[in-house]
């Protein structure tokens, strides 16, 4: 092995859990904090639970709701412009319209 070319290693690193939970792992730090260990992981536990520490579930939530929002509005907007089209078709005739008409006109 080179000389100063690894880190220092920890073999009883201290691995300390948001539950409280505390184990040894070896380790490049000396001590380490998780927020999930094999005690409140809803895997062992069969819980289940939300580790939202900046309430990225809380804006999950927020932003799907919104996009529900923005898809019912679009679809009002597309239900609009589509009948609205429709009225100008039933106004006027289209070119092609214009066209048979022309031809049932002529003798031939």
């Amino acid at each position: 092995m080179k000389a100063n070319l690894h880190p220092a290693w920890f073999p009883e690193a201290q691995v300390t859990c948001a539950c409280g939970t505390t184990f040894t792992a070896g380790s490049t730090l000396s001590s380490i904090r998780v927020e999930i260990c094999s005690k409140c992981h809803p895997l062992f536990t069969g819980q289940q639970k939300f580790v939202d520490t900046l309430g990225q579930v809380d804006r999950f939530v927020k932003k799907t709701e919104v996009s529900k929002i923005r898809q019912e509005e679009r679809k009002k907007i597309l239900e609009a412009r589509k009948s609205k089209v429709e009225d100008k078709k039933k106004e006027r005739p289209s070119l092609k319209d214009l066209l048979i008409q022309a031809r049932k006109q002529i003798p031939s």
